[in-house]
C-alpha cells in the first residue's frame, strides 16, 4: 500500500519541549503525543537491550491504528534471533520492520543465515555500510526485504534516512518531492530524520507530511 511513513529517530528527547512536546508534557506522554501527529518512528533503544515483551506491548498500547515503528535490532542479530523476534512480534500491528545495521563487507553465507532464519511474516531493512554489498538488493526483495537508502521500489517498498541535523526550506522541498515521486509508484516509504538537541526533526518530518504526504 503506498503510503508515506515520516519520522524521527525516536521520541524520548526533553530538550523537545517546547519546540514540539509543549513545555508542561511529561515524558512518559510523549510518545501518545508524537504518534497523533506522525505515523512512524525509529525505535533505536532496542540496539543496546532488548525490553521485555510487556514493555513492546505498552508502547503498542500507546499509538493509534496505522501507527508502525521501525525496530533497530541488536548487534549480532544473527545469535539470537529468535528471542529477538519473539519480544517484537508484541508490537502486533504496529511492527512496521525491523532494522539490521552491518558494518562488516559482503558476506553472503551470513546474509543466507539471516534470510533463512527470520520470520518471513516480518519485514527487514538491512542497513548494510560496505559497497561491497551493492546490488544485493533484487536478492533481498525475494523476501521482501530492502537495502537502507535503496529507492528501486522492488519490494514494494523503500527505508530511507535523513541524517543533517538542520534543514533549509529549498532542502525540505526537494525532499517532499523525492518522497512524492516514490508514493506515486506505489511505494510504502519509510522516511527518518535524525534527532538533535533541538526539534528541528520532528517539525521536519511534519513539514514533509503537510506538503507531500496523505
Amino acid at each position: 500500500m503506498s503510503r508515506l511513513l515520516a519520522g524521527t529517530s525516536g521520541w524520548s528527547y526533553p530538550s523537545w519541549r517546547p519546540g514540539f512536546y509543549p513545555a508542561d508534557l511529561a515524558p512518559d506522554g510523549f510518545l501518545a503525543f508524537y504518534a497523533a501527529r506522525l505515523p512512524a518512528v525509529e525505535l533505536n533503544a532496542t540496539k543496546y537491550r532488548l525490553p521485555s515483551e510487556e514493555q513492546f506491548r505498552r508502547w503498542a498500547d500507546q499509538v493509534p491504528e496505522g501507527f508502525r515503528f521501525a525496530v533497530k535490532a541488536p548487534d549480532r542479530i544473527e545469535r539470537r534471533l529468535e528471542a529477538f523476534e519473539e519480544r517484537v512480534r508484541a508490537l502486533g500491528a504496529a511492527l512496521g520492520c525491523v532494522r539490521v545495521v552491518h558494518e562488516a563487507p559482503r558476506d553472503d553465507g551470513w546474509l543466507e543465515l539471516l534470510l533463512g532464519s527470520a520470520d518471513p511474516g516480518i519485514r527487514y531493512a538491512l542497513d548494510l555500510r560496505d559497497p561491497s554489498w551493492d546490488g544485493v538488493e533484487p536478492h533481498l526483495a525475494t523476501r521482501d526485504w530492502v537495502r537502507v537508502g535503496d529507492e528501486s521500489g522492488a519490494a514494494g517498498w523503500c527505508y530511507l534516512r535523513r541524517r543533517e541535523l538542520t534543514w533549509a526550506a529549498d532542502t525540505i522541498s526537494a525532499i517532499v518531492d523525492a518522497d512524492a515521486a516514490l508514493v506515486r509508484r506505489g511505494l510504502e516509504v519509510y522516511d527518518f530524520f535524525r534527532h538533535g538537541d533541538e526539534p528541528d526533526a520532528p517539525l521536519a518530518a511534519l513539514a514533509v507530511l503537510a506538503a507531500g504526504g496523505p
